[in-house]
């Protein structure tokens, strides 16, 4: 028997961190190609004022990937190969009120030298800033659709 979403395990800290290095390079690689496509558009990107537009561009094209990642039960690659799943409290993939203010504390906690994730060693559960903010979970699902049967060592 399958457990209910609300009852699947919380992510351990440790997978989260992993999945989070993975993360790094695919929206490393999303963030470049962007650039790429700025850079193209506008070849003086690098000047005021438009190097404060790309910035924001570049918010807009990490939150978009990610928040739409997030929600109808979607989610990155990353997450896929190591079976996590966002849910809110019910179990139920966030609504997409609730993954963009997800994105928006986790990419403000950033330039704050990662206090979001340095959050984790004082929450009880281990919750990032952004999931406690956001009334969200990460969640291991090892029957997660999308993912094979073979469970990365950790």
């Amino acid at each position: 028997m399958n457990p209910q979403p609300n009852e699947l395990p919380l992510a351990s800290l440790r997978v989260r961190l992993i999945s989070m290095i993975y993360e790094g390079l695919i929206i490393t690689a999303v963030l470049f190609a962007a650039t790429a496509l700025f850079s193209i558009a506008f070849p003086d990107s690098q000047a005021e004022p438009l190097r404060t537009v790309l910035r924001g561009y570049l918010l807009l094209v990490a939150g978009s990937y990610f928040v739409w990642s997030w929600t109808g039960g979607r989610r990155t690659l990353p997450m896929r190969t190591w079976r996590l799943s966002i849910v809110d409290q019910s179990g139920a993939p966030p609504s997409l009120a609730r993954a963009t203010l997800r994105y928006l504390v986790a990419a403000a906690t950033i330039p704050l030298g990662g206090a979001g994730l340095l959050w984790a060693i004082l929450d009880r559960e281990r919750a990032f800033l952004h999931d406690r903010v956001a009334g969200t979970r990460l969640v291991r699902d090892p029957a997660a659709p999308g993912t094979s049967s073979q469970q990365p060592a950790v």
